[in-house]
């Protein structure tokens, strides 16, 4: 390895240490209680070590926000090989569960918590593009499942609100503790939710055939 090669590697590796104390630090005590001073003496570095590699904490909230969003997308990597769009709109669904359920911090990041959105404005940033990325995925298979007249036939940007919101809704209780107090059953969490989806799912099929 060549001596610029080497310079790049730790480059790489203390912006992940940066990322990865600044995680831990905003899931302990909250975005608006950490500073950066607070995460260079958590890796031992000094605050202008910091500032060489993020403008603020805004900006490392911003990129947590999209390390998120990747990795919640390799839970997605083998959808293109299910045909059926309905099949893959419930495996998305699944994925979706159990990508919060694996990473409740990054989930309570992306979804839950206000700080990311409020960094965004800070930085001037019009769109969420992370976000508006998962969502037009979603839109376009809900649009395939409409096509083939498996759902019901409406706007395609509601449904995909409807749907994302109703999953949404569940890994929220789930992620704070909510949804296990309410099942009264051996079930998981996970597979609850799974079945809802299922029932969901099913009620908008239902709906179109009985129309």
């Amino acid at each position: 390895m060549g001596i610029l090669e080497r310079k790049e590697k730790q480059r790489a590796e203390l912006k992940g240490m940066i990322l990865e104390a600044s995680m831990q630090l905003f899931v302990k005590e909250g975005f608006e209680n950490v500073s950066i001073r607070k995460i260079a003496e958590k890796i031992e570095y000094s605050p202008t070590t910091i500032y060489l590699y993020f403008k603020d904490k805004n900006e490392i909230l911003f990129h947590l926000n999209i390390i998120g969003f990747e990795l919640m997308a390799e839970y997605n990597k083998d959808l293109p090989g299910i045909r059926n769009p309905l099949l893959r709109l419930h495996k998305m669904g699944e994925n979706y569960i159990r990508f919060a359920l694996e990473n409740p911090h990054y989930y309570d990041l992306m979804f839950i918590q206000r700080a990311p959105m409020d960094a965004l404005e800070k930085m001037a940033c019009e769109d969420w593009e992370p976000g508006d990325r998962a969502f037009d995925a979603l839109c376009a298979v809900i649009q395939e499942c409409m096509d083939a007249e498996l759902i019901i036939k409406a706007d395609v940007h509601a449904a995909a609100l409807a749907i994302w919101g109703m999953v949404h809704g569940m890994v929220a209780l789930t992620v704070r503790n909510r949804l296990e107090k309410m099942l009264k059953d051996e079930r998981t969490v996970e597979q609850a939710m799974s079945q809802a989806l299922t029932f969901f799912l099913n009620a908008i099929d239902h709906t179109l055939t009985k129309k």
